[in-house]
């Protein structure tokens, strides 16, 4: 019998988005893919396959997989476990193979979100027949969300599991959606609906509390000592709703540093720590939120000492104070202070500058043509960011233009209907308004 893992699902592109007052062109969601490709994470929420301005990014996304320029990392959509959601799904992003299907199940949420329209049995129902869906539909992979898992009554997440797992679920999500549980809490919840169900199960936890590592770790630990795979969900800097969720650097460094599981557990084999720092450093500039100074592994004072005995003994022998090497994690690369002449480009930039940008990154254009393509690419990916683009994002156009094109392209919805078309067939929207 093979031994259980533990794998590693990020969310930044699904739930760290929705933080508030923050989010991510699709340009930069589709490089946080490639760098979770190219750290070997085992699956990213890339997005929501019912939402219109997601489409052409998913659809996009799902092309570089099947050129096999995203290979090791599954890219997956979340929807509502209703069947209306799920066929929708299919119709927007019809290449999609993984997905995560969602229903409330704790009392507080059936009755307060659905104000007794539903009950118990209804949401098992429902979310059997949109698993059945998904399977009809060709899912390879389908994972069953339990919303406020942490404040439902065990023995119907359990129900629930079997449910789904029955209908052809591969996993099931066990949400703290609250950030409300605590890490002893956790693991003998999570232990029992292991041991009863034997579904894969993955941990979903919130940081509201503090305690979204810890806790997320420890249902983990439970998921495979009660027989079953465990998938931590993460996001890159613990990005987030409200306080953010477990973070993705933090959650593996527990794995695989920590006293308790230290050589006693076993992560995704093609995870490759050395690409942690990367991924960080451009999520912190894509979302504008600087990486705080004392977070583990990538804080700027992650490996800084300052007290004398600290220094000293770090000095001597770094693992006097150090855990673990800040080499493992790709840190120590040269900072290049530019402090004369720079050159950029971007929305409004030109083809001599333009041209002076990439060569710098060593590409070359095989014509005028190529160039000029290329560089309107560029500006609507500064239109697109708001920001000085990053070398990744100006490989990645350049390397495949049909892609970064189509990612960038949003149709908004507008289709008018009621009100909305009777004040146009009424001409009061070409009225002057007061707006200022």
């Amino acid at each position: 019998m093979d031994k259980k893992k533990i794998y590693f699902v990020d969310v930044t592109n699904r739930d760290g988005v929705q933080t508030s007052r923050l989010g991510l062109a699709k340009l930069q969601k589709t490089v946080i893919n490639l760098m979770l490709d190219d750290m070997g994470i085992t699956q990213s929420e890339f997005g929501f396959p019912t939402t219109k301005h997601e489409i052409n990014y998913l659809n996009g996304n799902l092309e570089l997989v099947e050129r096999k320029v995203i290979s090791k990392t599954r890219l997956s959509g979340w929807m509502r476990a209703i069947v209306e959601d799920v066929e929708l799904s299919f119709k927007n992003v019809p290449m999609l193979k993984h997905m995560n299907m969602s229903q409330s199940t704790s009392e507080q949420m059936i009755t307060g979100k659905y104000g007794g329209r539903k009950t118990p049995e209804d949401i098992l129902r429902i979310t059997k027949d949109a698993v059945q869906c998904a399977v009809d539909k060709g899912a390879e992979s389908i994972g069953v969300n339990a919303e406020d898992a942490s404040r439902s009554d065990l023995d119907y997440l359990i129900k629930y599991a079997l449910t789904a797992k029955d209908a052809g679920a591969k996993r099931f999500r066990y949400c703290d959606t609250l950030g409300y549980e605590d890490p002893h809490t956790t693991y003998s919840r999570i232990y029992k609906i292991a041991k009863e169900t034997g579904i894969d199960i993955e941990l979903h936890f919130h940081n509201d509390l503090g305690m979204a590592v810890a806790c997320s770790c420890l249902g983990a630990k439970a998921a495979v000592d009660g027989g079953v795979n465990a998938y931590i969900n993460t996001a890159i800097n613990g990005m987030g709703e409200r306080a953010g969720n477990a973070d993705l650097v933090s959650c593996l460094l527990a794995i695989l540093k920590s006293a308790g599981f230290k050589g006693n557990y076993e992560i995704d084999p093609n995870i490759d720590l050395s690409k942690a720092w990367q991924l960080a450093k451009y999520t912190a500039y894509a979302f504008g939120v600087p990486i705080p100074m004392n977070q583990p592994a990538v804080g700027d004072n992650a490996f800084a000492h300052e007290s004398g005995i600290h220094a000293d003994g770090a000095l001597k022998d770094r693992r006097n104070y150090e855990l673990y090497d800040f080499e493992e994690l790709g840190r120590g690369e040269p900072e290049i202070i530019e402090t004369g002449r720079m050159i950029t480009t971007g929305e409004y930039g030109g083809i001599k500058g333009f041209r002076n940008v990439y060569d710098n990154l060593e590409l070359e254009f095989k014509d005028e043509h190529e160039a000029r393509n290329v560089l309107e690419l560029v500006r609507y990916a500064n239109v697109h960011t708001q920001k000085p683009l990053t070398s990744s994002e100006l490989r990645f156009i350049y390397y495949y233009p049909d892609i970064a094109a189509k990612i960038m392209t949003v149709s908004p919805y507008y289709e008018p209907q009621g009100a909305i078309k009777q004040r146009i067939d009424a001409n009061i929207l070409t009225k002057p308004h007061r707006i200022i």
